[in-house]
């Protein structure tokens, strides 16, 4: 079982449990003893968002790892997938993210790629964890020039442009779009914009100032606002809203109607199928995916399967099965022939080249899936909720599963990085969903105050 690791890695706030110093240099230490073979130098790239906390844990891990005689390569603010691409770009044995993707400044995170690029299994994050409580690499001490050592790799922002603008077709150009660009103040502030502006795009970046504390304030993916008002403001052709580490998107229309993870994908798969790259003519998406793109895939003649919430159990079906594509509705969008990991500015210039193809505006194309009435609500408690706890919640949630039928879904989840319940009712009356929803939301307020913990009171919000 893994304590550490959740759904994305390790989180927490920074500077206290689990993401201390001391738990980031072992958790280094640890993934050096697992690449770590007699008689081969290794080598492990870490990098990071714009988090003030960042540099703490980069020397922290830096030094876990170079202790155990493995060197490092230090890239420095770059987004996830772009460091997922320098791992095996570099031939290195392991890639180290350092962020806590769309969380608020003080929070922070260790995410982990294996050398082929991949999020690691939940297997082997359950032997790091091992490893960190054992004795095994105690002994293992490297003196004199077996020791290892750091170094900054200073093209690796140059490196990834380059990359990003080779998955865009060579007989398509970005000139005369007009693009708004929110970057969150995180790690695509330095990429972004000239991937963009190199292929034609007439740019409006906003939120490309970090200072350390910045990253997801009132920007970027999870607040798009601002972009969508933008690109009304500007008059341009389309807004991008990237999240703090880059692996996400959410768009604007050219009216400033917000365009989710599961329109793109259904825009996104019909190109795909048109062209016969859509492996075995299947999207893959997660249980939060809206009950319209299920529709939409079958009107297209695909099908879509569904898997666990979070972009690596999408991608490691995706590895199982064959398929190419996938995502999430939040943004995690997955183009497996051209990458390894979500990478939100990938998966814009796919957008933007179905629109150049096609010659048509986003609000004409994202037509082509329709939503079912969908409430997601979040409830914030005290501390972590099992719902199977909740007295009388499952009976509800069955009677409300029975009323809604074939044609509606509740779904309940505990969140794999903070202390909030997820509660998402799907159905064709909006009305009847919106009270199922908020009736489920008040059992949960109700359990987390009868248990009498002392922190942050009950907070919901509606996304």
């Amino acid at each position: 079982m893994r304590k550490l690791f959740g759904t994305d890695g390790i989180r927490g706030v920074a500077n206290t449990y689990p993401m201390t110093i001391e738990t980031a240099m072992q958790v280094g230490r640890a993934i050096a003893y697992i690449v770590k073979e007699k008689g081969k130098r290794h080598r492990i790239v870490i990098g990071k968002d714009t988090r003030v906390s960042g540099y703490m844990i980069e020397n922290a891990l830096a030094a876990g790892i170079c202790s155990m005689g493995v060197d490092v390569l230090l890239v420095g603010p770059l987004p996830t997938p772009g460091i997922a691409f320098i791992t095996t770009s570099m031939r290195a044995d392991a890639g180290v993210v350092i962020s806590a993707s769309h969380n608020p400044f003080q929070d922070n995170g260790i995410k982990i790629f294996s050398g082929d690029g991949f999020k690691l299994p939940d297997q082997v994050e359950a032997h790091i964890e091992e490893l960190m409580r054992s004795d095994k690499m105690a002994a293992l001490r490297p003196v004199a020039d077996e020791v290892g050592k750091a170094t900054r790799i200073d093209d690796a922002r140059g490196r990834y442009i380059v990359f990003l603008k080779n998955t865009f077709p060579k007989d398509y150009t970005l000139d005369g779009f007009h693009v708004v660009l929110d970057c969150a103040n995180g790690a695509t502030y330095g990429v972004a914009p000239w991937v963009f502006r190199e292929l034609g795009a007439q740019v409006t970046p906003l939120a490309i100032t970090p200072d350390g504390k910045n990253i997801n304030h009132q920007c970027g993916a999870l607040h798009p606002e601002l972009m969508a008002a933008k690109v009304k403001e500007v008059g341009a052709d389309i807004g991008l809203a990237l999240d703090g580490d880059g692996d996400r998107l959410i768009v604007a229309d050219e009216h400033g109607e917000i365009v989710d993870g599961d329109h793109i994908m259904a825009i996104c798969a019909q190109d795909l199928l048109k062209r016969r790259k859509l492996k075995k003519k299947t999207l893959v998406a997660t249980i939060m995916s809206n009950m319209g793109l299920e529709v939409a895939m079958e009107r297209m003649g695909g099908r879509m399967v569904r898997t666990g919430v979070g972009d690596r159990y999408v991608v490691e079906c995706m590895r199982r099965k064959g398929f190419s594509f996938g995502g999430e509705q939040s943004g995690h969008l997955v183009f497996l022939d051209h990458i390894t990991t979500g990478d939100g500015i990938l998966a814009a210039l796919q957008l933007l080249s179905v629109m150049e193809k096609h010659h048509k505006p986003l609000s004409e194309l994202s037509g082509i899936m329709e939503n079912f009435p969908q409430i997601l609500k979040n409830v914030r408690t005290t501390g972590k909720i099992r719902v199977e706890a909740i007295p009388g919640f499952q009976k509800r949630v069955g009677l409300f599963s029975e009323k809604l039928g074939a044609s509606g879904r509740i779904l309940v989840r505990a969140s794999g990085t903070e202390p909030v319940i997820r509660v998402m009712v799907e159905g064709q009356d909006e009305g009847i969903i919106s009270e199922m929803a908020d009736e489920l939301c008040d059992l949960v307020c109700q359990y987390d105050r009868s248990r009498g913990l002392t922190g942050k009171p009950d907070a919901l919000s509606e996304v």
